[in-house]
């Protein structure tokens, strides 16, 4: 029989799957001994079976009977009781953390008459009062649906009534006037009153939170952060303690290390007299955490050091939550904390140097993607700039956008192509959508344990939070600084993430620091070089990723090549560290100029004048590849044959209907136009990417794949002789059956012996083919016999196997199916592991079975998509090929990769008894 409910005594950190990461950890901390408020953890198997079913297991009302009666016979009160009620917070905590994505509600156990108790025993009417209040309007929210603003504009309005400047401001009658109307707004919502059983509020708090795992915003947000539907959320019953009892009262935020940064030191938020949602809301501006020491030392002295043992006991970073009640510090939560990207590879280096993790292990803790977003430009230093306010940085980056004021507005904009800073006096979890859209978010008010500021470092998005100086004005969508400048909606604003400045008007920007060492480091084999090369405090920086990166290129099995058509291209990708080009792609190589020519092939009504139209492209398609071979020397460089469909070669159809329809109107003729239009008639393909391209062109058109392959032959006989290192390798498209491919091979092998006889230079080249049909993938094995390498072509992979044509399908109904969760991401983003990577899989499996010196990569997009890169590692293949500028990330990506496959290697080891 399933356990549903677990006492923080019973469970520990490992078993966050069942408990939540919330409940995992309070757990945790429970058993060496931290000071945490007795409670019980609500597993996530009974959140899952009431999602599925629409009611809670029927075990669940006795194991809460159960747990509750231990907790109120450890606190020595009961639920809710009249004259000293045991107050319970109802807590969410799923495996995965999502700040504020799902609910929590306070004071569960609060009615009128156990108000006048906690007046007795709390010996304040106030702090009564305003708990109650707060329980009304949270669970108002949470539980009954009551919309946020309601509770909000009811608040506003009593302390603009009365002068307030905030709800510090208040006094106890103004608490209780709140309260009527607060249950008012419930009374009018709902048609009832406001629940008055403790137990009720209890059950239907508990069911809420079940229920916010579906939320629009919690779905938003998993699906942003790659986190599954199906995992639920676990509900924790947690004893409350008040830090709004008094200013030897308080709640703060903490973390171990600056997650905006990674330096190290004290940070954080702390509050006095509040309780822990208002410095999570940013409902007030927070004082520093170094406040408390000025306040309450013996709190903030034991609260360092239970942050130092969190830390070497969790050997990471750690976010946490406290409340201090009449001077006694108490621990609600720790959790691994979310940091920016600069701030995670910083705090791996530190651990290494500690000696607290491996290089391994600090490898396991960054990603590719925080990499990008370390690459991405910065503001340009000696660039002008016209600031108007400063608040602080809550995540790094350069953003420049549109002034926009809602969440709504951000999205609108956004989808037609606009850039948009999010402003907002503060954010809440329905703002996601807009957070989402936005280039970056700033807010007058909260700090850097913020909502905004934790969800934009989750998200990497630039963020700037409590700028005072600025008076947002929703309604009026603008906002105006104290400096006396006005912002409307639309104006062009900039905001640093790391300094915290807002500038007026467009900022420009510059290369990354990350990127100029990237390249120092590929160009020296010297992460110390690299490091020598900067500056000031972004030298820590540049030393963790070129550091962390020298390692990675030491773990990796998987070898990275490049996308690369130009020498310049080739040059880049050389300089970010690709051991080749992957994919060369010809097509562009017949554009401009050479199309013309090109028109002349496959028009040409005789050999003769077919082979004159070849003989004009020889020698610039030679210099092509002269100068790409010379970027790469010493590499290996995939030249694919020409791709594209015939019609991009052909003049437009209907232009030259017209052409020729206008000729005869005015009584004349037009015989180029007319021989033309016969000719693009007889060449016109109803669905062209299924039509004339490919292999297909080298065997209907006589000599234009031979014409590429001299070209490639001869510009590797020239710089043979000039004593470099060419390694080309000739690739074949859109193969579907063997035979193609044997006729092309023949052919090229046949070019190039004759290239090799007419310079007396040696030359042998491998031949390989892309699959990208699935036909070639299912009979790998037959076409491996007359192929040394197989690229797999995964764009149009995904193409052909779900039948989309992808210019018309992203824009037309993606957004439908993720949002209706048939897609958590587009396939062509990240690669669709059950139906394309199957067939990838199977493909690659059988052409190793077949021929097991066959080397396999793969030159599709997904190459430097990060969780295709681990899927790609794990079925073996040689190489992954990604644009230039995503070769780092795919090189970080493929270690990570590795040291996943020696964790899983480790763990069946262990689950067998084998190790």
């Amino acid at each position: 029989m399933s356990k549903y409910v677990w006492d923080f005594n019973e469970g520990n950190a490992s078993q966050k799957d069942l408990l939540g990461g919330k409940g995992a950890n309070l757990a945790e901390m429970t058993n060496i001994g931290l000071p945490v408020p007795p409670g019980f953890t609500i597993t996530t198997d009974a959140c899952r079976a009431y999602l599925e079913t629409g009611k809670q297991p029927a075990e669940l009302d006795g194991e809460i009977d159960e747990h509750l009666a231990a907790l109120e016979k450890a606190m020595g009160r009961t639920l809710g009781q009249a004259d000293d009620p045991l107050l319970v917070s109802v807590r969410s905590g799923a495996k995965f953390s999502m700040p504020g994505m799902m609910e929590t509600v306070l004071n569960i156990g609060l009615n009128d008459e156990s108000v006048e108790g906690l007046t007795a025993i709390s010996g304040s009417d106030r702090f009564a009062w305003d708990s109650y209040r707060r329980l009304i309007s949270m669970f108002g929210t949470t539980v009954l649906g009551v919309e946020r603003d309601r509770f909000d504009e009811a608040l506003e309005k009593l302390k603009e009534d009365k002068g307030a400047e905030s709800d510090l401001d208040l006094d106890v009658d103004d608490f209780k006037a709140l309260v009527s109307t607060y249950k008012g707004i419930v009374k009018d919502h709902t048609g009832s009153d406001f629940p008055q059983t403790p137990r009720d509020q209890l059950d239907q708090a508990v069911l809420a939170v079940f229920s916010s795992w579906n939320t629009d915003r919690a779905k938003i947000y998993r699906r942003q952060e790659g986190i599954p539907d199906d995992l639920g959320t676990a509900v924790n019953i947690v004893a409350m303690v008040f830090g709004n009892l008094g200013d030897d009262s308080g709640t703060g935020v903490c973390f171990t290390r600056d997650p905006a940064s990674g330096h190290q030191g004290v940070y954080g938020d702390y509050l006095p007299n509040a309780q822990g949602e208002d410095v999570v809301a940013g409902i007030r501006n927070t004082m520093p955490l170094s406040a408390l020491g000025d306040r309450d030392k013996k709190s903030y002295d034991e609260l360092l050091g239970i942050m130092s043992t969190l830390e070497r006991h969790y050997k990471d970073m750690c976010d946490i939550e406290f409340t201090v009640e009449r001077g006694k510090l108490w621990m609600l939560q720790t959790r691994v904390g979310k940091r920016t990207a600069a701030a995670a590879f910083r705090i791996a280096i530190q651990l290494v140097d500690e000696g607290l993790i491996d290089l391994d292990e600090a490898l396991r803790r960054v990603t590719g993607q925080q990499l990008a977003q370390l690459m991405f430009p910065q503001f340009d230093a000696k660039a002008e700039r016209d600031k108007i306010a400063k608040g602080m940085g809550a995540s790094p980056g350069a953003a420049v956008g549109k002034a926009v004021f809602d969440s709504t507005a951000a999205v609108e904009w956004a989808a037609r192509g606009e850039d948009v800073i999010l402003v907002r006096r503060e954010t809440n979890p329905d703002d996601l959508r807009g957070m989402i859209a936005a280039q970056g978010i700033l807010t007058s008010r909260g700090g850097k344990t913020s909502h905004a500021a934790v969800v934009a470092r989750g998200m990497g998005r630039t963020c700037v939070v409590g700028a005072d100086e600025l008076r947002v004005d929703a309604r009026e969508r603008m906002f105006r600084t104290s400096g006396g400048v006005e912002v409307k909606e639309g104006d062009l604003i900039a905001i640093d993430g790391s300094t915290g400045e807002v500038f007026v008007g467009d900022v420009a920007v510059t290369q990354s620091v990350v990127v100029d060492a990237l390249l120092a480091q590929a160009a020296t084999g010297s992460a110390d070089e690299a490091s020598r090369k900067v500056e000031g405090e972004d030298r820590e920086l540049v030393n963790a990723v070129t550091r962390l990166m020298e390692h990675a290129d030491k773990t990796r099995r998987m070898g990275v090549r490049a996308n690369a058509d130009t020498p310049d291209d080739a040059q880049r990708a050389r300089e970010f560290g690709a051991a080749g080009i992957g994919l060369c792609r010809t097509e562009h190589m017949f554009l401009g100029d050479r199309r013309k020519i090109v028109e002349q092939v496959i028009v040409a009504n005789t050999d003769d004048e077919r082979e004159a139209a070849l003989e004009k492209l020889l020698a610039p398609q030679r210099e092509d590849f002269l100068g790409i071979f010379e970027a790469m020397d010493g590499l290996p460089v995939v030249v694919r044959l020409l791709d594209p469909p015939l019609h991009e070669f052909l003049p437009d159809l209907t232009e030259l209907s017209v052409r020729v329809a206008l000729a005869e109107a005015r009584g004349e003729t037009d015989d180029e136009a007319a021989s033309l239009l016969k000719q693009v008639q007889r060449h016109h393909e109803t669905n062209p990417m299924l039509g004339m391209r490919g292999v297909r062109l080298g065997l209907v058109i006589p000599g234009l794949f031979l014409l590429q392959v001299r070209a490639i032959a001869e510009a590797a006989a020239e710089l043979l002789k000039r004593g470099l290192h060419p390694e080309p390798e000739i690739m074949v498209p859109l193969v579907a059956d063997v035979k193609e491919l044997a006729i092309i091979r023949r052919q090229a092998v046949e070019t190039i012996a004759a290239v090799a006889e007419e310079t007396g230079v040696e030359l042998e080249f491998p031949i390989g083919t892309m699959i990208e049909v699935p036909r070639a993938a299912m009979t790998a094995g037959d076409i491996a016999a007359e192929a040394e390498f197989f690229s797999f072509g995964t764009n149009d992979m995904t193409q052909t196997t779900w039948g989309f044509s992808r210019d018309d399908v992203e824009a037309e109904f993606f957004p439908r199916y993720i949002e209706d969760g048939i897609f958590s991401v587009s396939p062509f983003e990240t690669l669709d592991v059950d139906g394309v990577g199957r067939i990838v899989a199977i493909a690659a499996r059988e052409g190793k079975q077949a021929r097991d010196d066959l080397v396999i990569g793969i030159c599709g997009e997904h190459g430097g998509d990060p969780a295709s890169v681990h899927f790609f590692d794990s079925i073996d293949l040689d190489y992954v090929s990604c644009s230039p500028f995503r070769v780092p990330v795919a090189r970080l990506e493929a270690a990570r990769a590795t040291l996943d496959r020696q964790d899983s290697a480790a763990n069946r080891s262990g689950s067998d008894g084998t190790a």
